[in-house]
């Protein structure tokens, strides 16, 4: 007779402590998903779900990276589980690793709100995203970009 499989995923130790909000979290990116988008362009109607993506991922870095409240166990967990975008924080890592070994601080993706403000293939004349303009070198002062609706994630903003 075959083993039979289940589903349980076993949990590392401190989950219960960052449960409730990635549970919360979890509960506000569904409702973005299921928000009606009458009116808007088609664009602004993913903004809401980049924005709680990013909020999860830079929740998980911070209590790993920046407080040290979790375990390493628990933060790979949280990649593998997909609670938090590997690729994203692997960005603000680089930059958070250069400011803790170096003297001067080197400007980069410490505030990158997602992966396709930087890539650019996604963007006129093969460029990056207006997000990524610091503000004093902007023309128009208030911008959105396109893709996420971010405000602004330059590192001199």
């Amino acid at each position: 007779m075959p083993k039979v499989k289940t589903n349980r995923v076993k949990y590392p130790e401190g989950w219960e402590l960052i449960e409730p909000t990635l549970r919360e979290l979890q509960a506000k990116m569904r409702e973005a998903e299921n928000d009606p988008h009458d009116g808007k362009r088609k664009c602004e109607t993913l903004w809401p779900i980049f924005k709680i993506a990013h909020q999860k991922s830079r929740y998980i870095f911070d209590l790993y990276h920046r407080r040290k409240e979790i375990s390493k166990e628990l933060y790979e967990f949280c990649l593998d589980q997909g609670y938090a975008d590997r690729n994203l924080i692997a960005k603000w890592k680089k930059t958070l690793s250069l400011t803790l070994f170096l003297t001067e601080t080197n400007p980069g993706y410490e505030r990158l709100c997602c992966l396709r403000c930087m890539q650019p293939r996604d963007h006129n004349f093969a460029t990056t995203c207006v997000c990524r303009v610091p503000k004093q070198l902007r023309e128009e002062k208030v911008i959105e970009c396109v893709h996420c609706g971010c405000r602004g994630c330059a590192s001199g903003d």
